[in-house]
Order: structure tokens, then sequence, then C-alpha cells
């Protein structure tokens, strides 16, 4: 396995959350992508039945933080947490979910639960793997809300009438992410 100072993981990760940040403020999440190797791999669960895959740093930047991030664009993710294994070069960033839209009590709406990312380095301020999580309950009840009241953008309409006709979402019969995790070992 190769080993990487524990300050140049702190950087990179210093880097992505800055990186995080400003693409929240400026709804251009466009330029997250050069921080992926040409063939790294991002997923995450997509409820029963689904995962999302984007397998390269080209489908990481059309579908992560192109199709994906359609409606979302100034939501922000602020991370809250931050944990660093420098013996496995690996990064676990827990964060949370906020729009930029408020709800009728004037509160913004946030998806509560736990959301956070899963990294893998690969040097060269790089990340080669990446999986994320959120909570569904939680994600769908701020969505309907959102529809209810009439504040999701039409981006977001659009995407949530195409539902697994999204790009990137794979049956869970024909992946299994368990077998993408890195070995710390490799």
């Amino acid at each position: 396995m190769p080993t990487f100072p524990r300050d140049e993981i702190e950087e990179m990760v210093s880097r992505w959350v800055a990186a995080n940040d400003e693409a929240g403020r400026s709804g251009d999440w466009s330029k997250m992508s050069g921080f992926y190797t040409e063939d790294a791999l991002y997923t995450w669960n997509n409820g029963p039945g689904w995962e999302f895959v984007a397998r390269g740093r080209e489908e990481i930047h059309d579908r992560v933080f192109g199709t994906e991030m359609e409606g979302l664009e100034h939501w922000t993710y602020p991370y809250v947490r931050t944990l660093i294994d420098d013996r496995k070069g690996e990064f676990l960033g827990i964060w949370r979910q906020i729009a930029p839209v408020k709800d009728p009590e004037g509160v913004p709406y946030e998806i509560r639960g736990t959301g956070g990312s899963w990294f893998r380095y690969a040097g060269d301020f790089k990340w080669c793997w990446q999986r994320d999580f959120f909570d569904h309950s939680n994600a769908a009840a701020v969505f309907g809300a959102m529809a209810k009241n009439g504040q999701l953008t039409p981006k977001m309409i659009e995407r949530m009438k195409k539902g697994s006709k999204m790009p990137g979402w794979t049956p869970l019969a024909e992946f299994d992410w368990y077998a993408t995790i890195p070995d710390p070992e490799a």
C-alpha cells in the first residue's frame, strides 16, 4: 500500500473542504471533478434496488457534479467532522445538507440524519475512490415538503420525474459496492 504523509492528506482535506464550501456559495460544482484520478470510482446507494455509480473523472464530472447536482446548485454541504486514517490513506467526512430555500417557518430546509463521504487518497491531491451515504427517508421528506410548498426548482422536478432513468443509476444486482472497498494492504 502506498503511504502518504499525514500533513499531505490534511492539506488535501483542507483543499477539498474549501472547494466544497465555494461550490455551495457559487452554485458551480463542476470544478470538484478536478480532485479525482482519471480512473476514480464514486458511488452511493439510491435506496432499495439501486446504486449510483460513476467510473472515471469524466463520468464523475458529468454525472456527480453535473446531472446529480441539477436543482441543488446552491445547496450547501458543510463538513461537521473530518477524520483521517493516514495509515490507510483514507478520509471520512461527515456533512450536513442545507437548502438555499426556507420553509414556511423561515428555517432553511435541511436533510437531517447523517450524511457523509468515505474517500481513498491516491496522492497528488486526488481521490481515487469515494462512497457517499445519507438518509434517504429524510431526503424524501424534505423534497416532499418542498414540492408541497412549490419550492422545488424546475430542474429538480425534472430529475424526480426521471427517477431510476438518471445516468449512473445501476440496479443493485449489477453492482456490488462492497467489492470496491479499497484494500488497505494493496
